[in-house]
């Protein structure tokens, strides 16, 4: 675990509220944001939006998206729209959505072109109780990928094709916050953060190569991490 920051709260409530306040200061800062879906995310977003309402300086971006169309309740796009998009007072200089309803190939093409050499400042990631991150999934093929953007299967329910960032992509950033909450996942982060890394648990391979990384964990998520 040396490799990553971690900060462990008592509730969801509490890991939310200090993801916002990364959130905040990077809109503040000015550069390019990596936003993800998920249940906690989308409680730092609207925290993020309260307490900042002007996020002009920053480019927004998404790690993954499901191709739906974007407002489709699926969307990671549409959630970031319903949560933190539509209650800014100054809008992000620009919104780069992934287009999954083009379908995974052409989205995935799309994008990445778009995301080309941008730098990315902050990236916000969440895992699942497998341990997948962003739409990479454990022993899936795409972690050998090595373009910036490419389609990907269905890894877990709902079961509809996804488009996602690379670990070279995601490795490049220059601060990674991961917000993981709930005994749900106290399995997966303790195989994250505690263990050797590899691809049946692809959170922990991602690391900023250059950067920071840090984990927000809920006592919950953090139940199996020895201290």
């Amino acid at each position: 675990m040396n490799d990553v920051e971690l900060v462990i709260l008592d509730d969801e409530q509490e890991a939310a509220a200090a993801a916002a306040e990364r959130l905040v200061r990077a809109a503040r800062a000015g550069g390019n944001i990596v936003l993800t879906g998920g249940s906690s995310p989308a409680k730092a977003y609207t925290e993020a939006a309260r307490r900042e309402p002007d996020w002009s300086k920053v480019e927004l971006w998404w790690s993954d998206e499901r191709c739906v169309p974007a407002d489709h309740e699926l969307s990671n796009y549409g959630l970031a729209k319903r949560t933190v998009l539509d209650r800014l007072e100054r809008a992000p200089a620009a919104v780069h959505r992934i287009r999954g309803e083009l379908g995974k190939e052409q989205a995935a093409a799309e994008y990445d072109s778009e995301v080309d050499d941008h730098p990315l400042d902050l990236l916000l990631l969440g895992i699942g109780p497998d341990g997948h991150v962003a739409s990479l999934f454990p022993k899936a093929p795409t972690l050998q990928a090595r373009a910036r953007v490419v389609p990907a299967e269905p890894g877990l329910e709902p079961f509809v094709d996804r488009v996602t960032m690379t670990l070279p992509t995601l490795q490049a950033a220059s601060e990674i916050l991961f917000l993981v909450t709930g005994e749900a996942k106290a399995d997966a982060v303790q195989r994250a953060f505690a263990e050797e890394p590899g691809p049946e648990t692809p959170a922990s391979l991602v690391r900023a190569r250059n950067g920071r990384t840090c984990a927000i964990l809920d006592r919950a998520a953090a139940a199996k991490l020895q201290p």
